[in-house]
This record gives structure tokens, C-alpha cells and sequence, in this order.
């Protein structure tokens, strides 16, 4: 048998929670050591499940199958394609910078009692998440993706209601408050939509008869799968829902201003980075791959819908008073291009789809984390109270000025390459569309760069005359996020290699070609 890669992908930083959260009380800094570690130790398992991964070979690599349950035909089936890959990268790379950044966001404000533990449970919790978030990424039984999608949200859930933003202008129990009602509104929208899956997933086997993607993909291609239209539809639409939770779509989007306003600024990266992600992924594998004609007959609602939170979202982000709650927005806007790629169903919108995944967790955490350096500072989390920071903190202006420009797609950074394949492939197949998400664009320009100017121009306000600028932790946070933005912004083919191979098998489940373009014959 050979070595479990992928297992052992995942497992090295479950093992790591479980170390880190073993620590001894009294040695907070040995268990955030320990959880960057094992981090590390997993980015270099994700590189090498890169360097192995074979863009022309099959369509799942590395794959193992093991019984699970079987009396309910349950199984232990691991593969990965060119998106998974691509997305388990991001996870793997943007985890160890999270710690980093977090290093003292759980510190316990008194050190009377020895007996609790936060610091190692926030790190233990941090690791769980990118476990159960990189095996999401390589399932290929649709139980076993399930249970995963579900499970995670359990330490997401203590992450955001029990290590809340300490830069909050209210009082104690003020804080308490919202954050519980943050943690508490992610963890009821999640669980309706993965409710409402679960009872898609059971009709699945019923139909279907197994879990196995593969399994699945055989029995649909040699016609011994049949599906009624008006079942394949129900099914589609109980998937879709969970992921359009997950991702977040409009209207079903409301939790995450609030989860990524409570949480710290490390764990609204994991949330809107990385967890998130899982939404958008799997429309691609699962609603596309799994229901090819129920994904086309919803095919107008889902555009309808993904042009909406791009304009939404930008709109939204431009009114905004709050920095994190103004970068939430934004978010939201992203991920409607991201949906708009994956429903165009054009070869250049899927690319940019799964690119603009990859290249949004960089650019958002770039200008995520060197935000929560800024609120730290200062101690707040609105606009108005910040003013001339680019005169006493330079690198920290240029830092978050590089990451707002990647926000709105700068050209030479790399979120330009994917937002332009899914205007282009949008384009091609629906103009009117192509046109509306435009207006994306020039929202993003204006909330980013009158963030910018609020922030960091104009007169030096008091409160931040002393503010110091970047120290080595911080720099080691964000000159590495920012060298990658620049790299696949001037360099996208690592990437583009990899993910296209990927989109041409889901463009040939969908049974979709690429529309020609219209050429007036020579008079």
C-alpha cells in the first residue's frame, strides 16, 4: 500500500491540536510554538502533494479507499483534483501566517488562575479547523464531505464566541454579548443549511445507491443512473443552499459581517479565507459534477443572485464605518464574482473562479491581518479614529495600501488575473451579466481607496501619534503575503496549469462547450 498522503496531510495538524491543547498551562508560549510547528509541518506535506500532483493525469490522484460503514455504504475515499489542490495550497500557506499573526490575541488578560488554558485551545482550535478543512478539500465520498462540512464549525464556533475582538467599543458585557450573538447566528445559518444537505444527501443514496463520487460517475456514464428531472432539481437545490450558506450568497450572507466584525482579525481570515471557500469549492464538485442538469436549469437564479452580492456587497463596503465590517463586504461582492465564474459555465470563468479562491484568501488576508495590527494599535475598529497613520507608521500604510489594491484588482497583483478570466468568460456567455459585474469594479476602487485616505492621509489625529509601525513579527506576517500576490499576479501559471485541467473535466460533466465568437464573413 502506499503512503496515505493525503491522511497524513490532514492528520498533521489534528495531531498538532491535540499536542497543543496537552500543553501545561503555564507554557503559552511553548504550545503557540508547538501549533506554528505543525503548521509548518503541513505546508510542506501540501507541497509535496503539489509536486506530486500530475495536471495531465487523471482527474483524482493520490487517492484512498477504505470501509468506513458499511452497512450504509460509507467509505473512507480520499482523491484530489486540480482545484482541491490548489485550495488545500491556499489552506496550508495562509495557517501558518494566521498563528503568527494571533500570537498574543489569546493571551489570558489575567494570569491568577493556572488552571485555564486559552492560549492552547485557541491554537489547538485554529489547527482542528485547518484539518477538517483539508480533508473537506480531498473528499470524494459525499458522506464523508458531510460530515466534515459540518464538523467544522464546532471549533469555528468557539474560535468566534469565546476569543472575540478585543478592540470593542463597548463595555465587557457589551462585547460578550455581540459575540455570542455573532458566534451563535454563524453556527444556526450553518447548521440549516447542512440540515437541509443532509436530507439531500440521504435522497442521493437512495437514488444513486452509493457515496462514491467515483462510483457515482461510472454508474451516470455507462446509463445504469437515471435521475428524474424533478429529483435531480430537489437534490441540486438541497446542496446548493448549504454551500450558498457556506459560501456566503445573497441573500443567505447576513452572518458573516457579524462573525468577521466579533472575531479577531486571525479569525476572520479563517473564516473568510479559508472555511468559506469550502462553499464555493464544492458547488464545483458536487452541484455541477453531481447534477449537471439541474445546475443549468438553475443557472439564471444563481447569476441573478451572484450579481446582486457583487453590487450589494460593494455598496455596502462603501457606507461602512467599521474597517473589519467594510472588509466583510467586500467579501461578499468577491465572492459573488467567484459564484458568477462557476455558473458562467465557460472554461476561462470556472479558471477564474477557482483563481480568484486562491487569490482572495492572499489578497483578504494580507489586508485582514495588517488591519488587526492597526485596530490593535489603536484600539478601535471605526474610520473616523484613525487619521495621518502614514506619517508615523509608513510600512504599515504601505503594507495595507499593497493589500487594498489587491482588494480591487490592481493589475500586477493577482486577484487582477482571475477577476478579468470571469469577466471575460461571464462575457461570452452572458453579456448583460458581464456588463453588471463591471460595476463591482469601480465600487471596490472607491471602498478600498476612501478607506485608505480615512486611515492613513490627512493630519496626524493624536490618538495615533505615537503609534509604532510594523515590528519583525508583523513584517513576517505580511511581506511574504504580499511577495505572493506580486508573484501570481505577474506569474499566475503555477496555478493556472494546475486548475485547468480540473475545469475542463467539470466543464464535460455539465456537457458545456465554450461559446465561439461571432465573426462577420468578409464581404
Amino acid at each position: 500500500m502506499s503512503f496515505p498522503l493525503l491522511t497524513a496531510t490532514a492528520a498533521l495538524p489534528a495531531i498538532g491540536a491535540i499536542a497543543t491543547a496537552a500543553v501545561p498551562a503555564a507554557r503559552r508560549t511553548a504550545a503557540k510554538w508547538l501549533a506554528l510547528l505543525f503548521s509548518l509541518g503541513t505546508l510542506v506535506l501540501a507541497a509535496v502533494v503539489f509536486l506530486r500532483f500530475e495536471p495531465g493525469g487523471d482527474r483524482y490522484q493520490l487517492t484512498e479507499s477504505r470501509a468506513w460503514i458499511a452497512d450504509f455504504g460509507v467509505r473512507y475515499e480520499l482523491g484530489v483534483d486540480g482545484i482541491g489542490v490548489a485550495l488545500l495550497g491556499l489552506t496550508a500557506l495562509l495557517i501558518p501566517f494566521v498563528i503568527v499573526a494571533a500570537w498574543h490575541d489569546a493571551d489570558p488578560l489575567e494570569t491568577k488562575s493556572t488552571r485555564w488554558r486559552p492560549t492552547q485551545g485557541f491554537f489547538a482550535l485554529i489547527l482542528m479547523v485547518e484539518a477538517m478543512v483539508i480533508l473537506s478539500f480531498v473528499a470524494t465520498d459525499v458522506f464523508l464531505f458531510y460530515i466534515l462540512f459540518e464538523a467544522m464549525l464546532i471549533p469555528m464556533y468557539f474560535l468566534i464566541g469565546g476569543f472575540g475582538d478585543r478592540a470593542h467599543a463597548g463595555t465587557d458585557e457589551s462585547a460578550a454579548t455581540q459575540r455570542s450573538y455573532a458566534a451563535v447566528k454563524f453556527l444556526l445559518y450553518n447548521l440549516a443549511g447542512g440540515l437541509i444537505m443532509l436530507a439531500a444527501v440521504i435522497g442521493l443514496y437512495v437514488v444513486a445507491g452509493s457515496f462514491s463520487l467515483s462510483e457515482i460517475a461510472a454508474a451516470r456514464a455507462n446509463g445504469s443512473l437515471e435521475m428524474a428531472t424533478s429529483t435531480e432539481r430537489w437534490l441540486f437545490l438541497g446542496f446548493f443552499f448549504a454551500f450558498a450558506v457556506k459560501a456566503p450568497l445573497w441573500p443567505l450572507h447576513t452572518w458573516l459581517p457579524n462573525a468577521m466584525g466579533e472575531a479577531t482579525a486571525p479569525v476572520a481570515v479563517l473564516i473568510t479565507a479559508i472555511v468559506d471557500k469550502v462553499g464555493t469549492f464544492a458547488m464545483l464538485r458536487f452541484c455541477l459534477g453531481l447534477f449537471p442538469e439541474a445546475s443549468k436549469w438553475a443557472t439564471p437564479v444563481v447569476i441573478t443572485l451572484a450579481l446582486i452580492s457583487i453590487v450589494y456587497g460593494a455598496l455596502l463596503a462603501v457606507g461602512q464605518r467599521d474597517i473589519k465590517r467594510l472588509i466583510a463586504y467586500a467579501s461578499i461582492s468577491h465572492f459573488g464574482f467567484i459564484i458568477l465564474g462557476i455558473f458562467a459555465m465557460t472554461s476561462q470563468g470556472q479558471s477564474g473562479a477557482t483563481l480568484y479562491m486562491v487569490n482572495h484568501g492572499i489578497s483578504t488576508a494580507a489586508l485582514l491581518l495588517v488591519a488587526g495590527f492597526l485596530i490593535t494599535r489603536r484600539g478601535s475598529r471605526l474610520i473616523a479614529d484613525y487619521g495621518g497613520v502614514q506619517r508615523v507608521a509608513p510600512v504599515l500604510a504601505g503594507t495595507f495600501l499593497i493589500g487594498g489594491l489587491a482588494t480591487l484588482s490592481l493589475p500586477g497583483l493577482a486577484p487582477f488575473v482571475s477577476e478579468f478570466l470571469v469577466l471575460v468568460g461571464t462575457f461570452s456567455a452572458y453579456p448583460v451579466a458581464g456588463i453588471i459585474a463591471t460595476s463591482g469594479i469601480v465600487l471596490a476602487a472607491l471602498y478600498v481607496l476612501v478607506l485608505y485616505q480615512r486611515t492613513m492621509t490627512g493630519p496626524v489625529q493624536e490618538s495615533v501619534r505615537s503609534m509604532p509601525d510594523l515590528r519583525a513579527r508583523e513584517l513576517a506576517v505580511a511581506v511574504p503575503l504580499i511577495a505572493v500576490l506580486i508573484f501570481l499576479g505577474v506569474f499566475p501559471k503555477p496555478l493556472t496549469d494546475v486548475v485547468n485541467p480540473a475545469v475542463e473535466h467539470t466543464m464535460s460533466d455539465v456537457q458545456k462547450k465554450d461559446p465561439q465568437p461571432e465573426v462577420e464573413a468578409a464581404k
